[in-house]
């Protein structure tokens, strides 16, 4: 028998409006709340100081499932989630506290990054492509490196250009950085960096066409459509959609979740604008990687060891 749930989440610093992680995590209680019936409600953090309050706000007021989204929060969890052992607590990208109402959310960035990179190596005119992280963080590296392997992967002689913004949610740091990499040669580039990102994407629509950029978390193409080649959809939506059913159904555990390409955690957008600019042989190989992957016998990389110690399949 179904219970009926009452499930809430924290955002992160970016906000409900970064087109990307946190309204990822929204979608998913959006759609506990239209299937399973849940009544769903968000806080959202303006700065870190936020955390421990609104999460702590939420199990106060009765919300029987609760997100913390992004590895920030770890800590604040980890003060939180004791006090209220009748509540669920779940966070995505961090560490839980070892309790039996927690769970860890991970996904395999580096798997779906490296499937957007082996597109960008194969479909770049210059040779140069660019990636533009939020902060330099072991979680960003994942995406780094993963895309890093995946244009070695379909272009040995394609150069990529690193650079990071430090933060999460200035929009006007990511323009400026991605057009840095643009007037450097680079016609594609991928963000894994908030609401920096937006950015980024406007920044491929400033330099009109050619250039492209690639949109992170959430399916972002439609943000300049026949400007973002695709997106690397981390589907954050599905794991809080899938804790809230099973805590909704009795079947919670406590523990970590990993999502990959393997269980469609993460992967490519439908390119709804821009898939019919690129070759069938392009989408072929990128399909064959992908299956390579689900099969184990690509393991994409996702950090400067793993990176070193890669060597690309031949597709």
């Amino acid at each position: 028998m179904q219970r009926r749930i009452r499930a809430a989440m924290v955002t992160d610093v970016g906000g409900i409006g970064d087109e990307s992680f946190n309204a990822s995590a929204w979608r998913g209680l959006e759609r506990a709340r239209d299937q399973l019936g849940a009544e769903v409600r968000y806080l959202e953090s303006r700065t870190a100081a936020d955390y421990v309050r609104n999460l702590t706000a939420l199990a106060r007021q009765g919300f029987n499932v609760v997100f913390a989204i992004g590895f920030l929060m770890e800590d604040s969890l980890a003060k939180v989630a004791p006090r209220f052992p009748k509540v669920y607590f779940g966070i995505v990208d961090g560490r839980a506290p070892n309790l039996p109402n927690c769970v860890s959310l991970i996904f395999n960035e580096q798997e779906g990054s490296y499937l957007v990179g082996a597109l960008a190596g194969a479909f770049t005119k210059t040779n140069v492509v660019g990636f533009v992280g939020g902060m330099n963080v072991p979680l960003i590296k994942k995406f780094e490196y993963g895309y890093r392997a995946g244009v070695l992967t379909t272009n040995p002689k394609a150069k990529v250009l690193v650079g990071y913004t430090g933060n999460w949610d200035d929009v006007s740091k990511g323009r400026e950085l991605a057009l840095t990499q643009f007037n450097q040669g680079a016609d594609i580039i991928y963000h894994a960096a908030g609401r920096c990102g937006i950015g980024v994407i406007r920044a491929a629509q400033q330099k009109g066409k050619g250039y492209y950029a690639i949109g992170v978390d959430s399916d972002q193409d439609h943000l300049a459509p026949g400007h973002v080649l695709t997106s690397m959809m981390k589907r954050v939506d599905n794991a809080v959609f899938d804790v809230c059913k099973r805590v909704a159904e009795g079947r919670f555990k406590s523990g970590t979740i990993v999502y990959g390409v393997k269980e469609k955690g993460v992967g490519l957008s439908p390119m709804r604008f821009t898939r019919k600019l690129v070759r069938d042989a392009i989408m072929a190989k990128i399909n064959k990687l992908e299956q390579l992957i689900v099969q184990g016998k690509v393991v994409p990389p996702y950090n400067e060891q793993t990176f070193r110690a890669f060597r690309p399949p031949k597709v």
